[in-house]
């Protein structure tokens, strides 16, 4: 390696090389270490989906959307609900965030080749009332290459800055220690694994064969949250979501284990917010998994049926894709680890899509060929068939008395009634017989076909489930998936990580979901979706260049 650098930053992942490049991109010297392969460089962002969260867009207002900062800022405000003395950084963090997603965020990425699919999403509708949590309107922007697409221009900007010699990368360099003389940080150090071609997202091996030290005048902490990490998980999982779950599966890889941030704190650094975390009530477990208790989540449109393990169906608004803490908050009251949609071909057909790069073929490899067969046919996206054909928690039946016996012997519990659960589907279609309804899901399903994105690709026709014309039936059953940290280390606006003493804690910063996506909890209690990669992006670009300022 070369003798000598200006910023250290531990994480390879999109955080990470954001600030990386933003600070070679000044004339800085770069070393980015990372636990993983090279063959992992990217980390998280390469599974994702792609989502960002943009506000009036020319997106949104070719689908006739009408998006503003004002009904954005009071979305996000909304939904964070910050009530705690230490939100001053993370609201400050979401007001500038806001004004960035509403201005030169979508520029920036566009100049550097990035593009978006034509038709926006509508993730986190809400319902809980106009200053509530939710999306008041589409704002999910899936990038053209998904994840992968999200992390090719940050990967070129990499790539040249390396072949230039002011980036250099140190894979399989896990560092264990911040290094602090005089109350500065000044350094890492750590043990060096050994080589690895594990590909990429598989656990790779810890045995040790070195270690190392280096300084700089500036370390940048990119190194993730704690989703993979369960015991973490459920040590800070929050009395308010009700017990933690005894089973949950894994949305993220296994390196994603939180450690650095108790590293951290060892060194001076200040974490807050640990208790607010972001897990999904949707999750399937992966037919073909690439890490441990891999899971995939359903991006469900609003028309399956949801129930709990019981067979009770969930109230309003804790319908498929309105709100994800609200759904898992309510299903951890029933005592079970697990929930069931029920469906049919023609909900599943419009309606489901799998969250990840992997699982979307045709976006990942940019195909409109591909994605135009999303919408026709009888057929659902390839990978969804799949894992209808091959996924464990899938049941696939003509008749209901039929679909019911198989979900009780998938769970083991037997706790469902087929009659009881017939009376609810009926009464159920039975809305459906005039366009208006009191059934307030219907309602939902109606509002969203005013929007000329879902009634087109994403929300099916309202139909009756139990008309045979419209099957076969479908049942799935819903695991929690945990997946991002909300909260993490306490950073000023520069990005600077604070101490205990709330003062910033000289040579240290934080990007990414180390920083709870910037000032150690932007998101507050809740999400608003398409937020988490571009906290890595604002974040990223924040501490990159902030640490490259301070650099004399």
């Amino acid at each position: 390696m070369a003798e000598s650098f200006d910023i250290i930053v531990v994480g390879a992942g999109l955080g990470g090389l954001v600030a990386a490049t933003e600070a070679t991109a000044l004339g800085k010297r770069v070393l980015v270490l990372d636990q993983e392969p090279e063959q992992s460089l990217g980390g998280q962002a390469h599974w994702s989906f792609g989502g960002l969260f943009f506000v009036d867009s020319p997106e949104q207002r070719r689908m006739g959307v009408r998006d503003s900062h004002a009904l954005a800022l009071a979305d996000w405000m909304g939904t964070a609900a910050f009530d705690r003395p230490e939100d001053h950084w993370p609201r400050r963090w979401a007001e500038a965030y806001v004004d960035f997603a509403a201005s030169e965020k979508r520029r920036w990425l566009y100049d550097m080749g990035m593009r978006w699919f034509p038709v926006v999403g509508w993730a986190e509708r809400g319902g809980h009332g106009s200053v509530g949590h939710g999306n008041s309107v589409p704002r999910f922007h899936v990038t053209w290459g998904t994840g992968p697409g999200v992390l090719e221009p940050f990967l070129q900007r990499a790539r040249e800055a390396q072949a230039s010699g002011r980036l250099q990368f140190g894979f399989r360099h896990r560092v264990d220690a911040l290094i602090v003389e005089a109350g500065t940080v000044i350094g890492v150090s750590g043990t060096v694994l050994a080589a690895d071609t594990t590909e990429r997202g598989k656990p790779s091996s810890r045995d040790v064969v070195g270690d190392f030290e280096w300084r700089a005048q500036a370390v940048v902490l990119a190194s993730g949250g704690i989703g993979a990490n369960h015991d973490l998980v459920r040590k800070y999982w929050p009395e308010r979501l009700g017990t933690a779950p005894a089973h949950m599966l894994s949305g993220v890889p296994a390196h994603v284990d939180g450690r650095m941030l108790d590293i951290a704190e060892t060194a001076g650094a200040q974490l807050i917010n640990r208790d607010r975390m972001w897990h999904y009530v949707e999750g399937i477990e992966n037919w073909n998994p690439i890490w441990p208790r891999h899971a995939i989540r359903i991006l469900p449109g609003p028309s399956s049926l949801w129930f709990d393990a019981t067979g009770k169906r969930l109230p309003g608004p804790f319908w498929p894709g309105f709100d994800t803490l609200g759904t898992l908050e309510y299903l951890r009251g029933t005592g079970y680890d697990y929930s069931w949609f029920i469906l049919d071909q023609q909900i599943i057909r419009k309606e489901f899509a799998l969250s990840g790069s992997e699982q979307n073929p045709d976006l990942t490899g940019k195909s409109w060929r591909q994605v135009a067969k999303r919408a026709v046919g009888k057929h659902a996206p390839a990978p969804v068939e799949a894992f209808k054909r091959h996924g464990r928690d899938f049941i696939v039946r003509d008749t209901l008395d039929e679909l019911v016996a198989a979900m009780n012997r998938l769970s083991g519990d037997a706790l469902l009634d087929a009659a009881a659960l017939r009376r609810e589907i009926e009464a159920r279609d039975l809305q459906l017989d005039n366009p208006y309804a009191k059934d307030g899901q219907i309602m939902a399903i109606h509002n969203a076909r005013r929007y000329r994105g879902d009634k087109l690709v994403r929300v099916a026709k309202p139909h009756r489930i139990l008309d045979p014309a419209n099957g076969p039936l479908i049942a799935v059953r819903l695991n929690i998936l945990t997946r991002k940290t909300l909260g993490g280390l306490h950073t000023d606006l520069q990005a600077r990580v604070l101490a205990s003493s709330s003062a910033p804690l000289p040579g240290l910063y934080a990007a990414g979901e180390a920083a709870g996506f910037g000032g150690g909890g932007v998101h507050g209690y809740r999400a608003l979706e398409g937020s988490f990669l571009g906290g890595c992006l604002f974040s990223g670009r924040i501490a990159g260049r902030a640490a490259a300022a301070a650099i004399v």
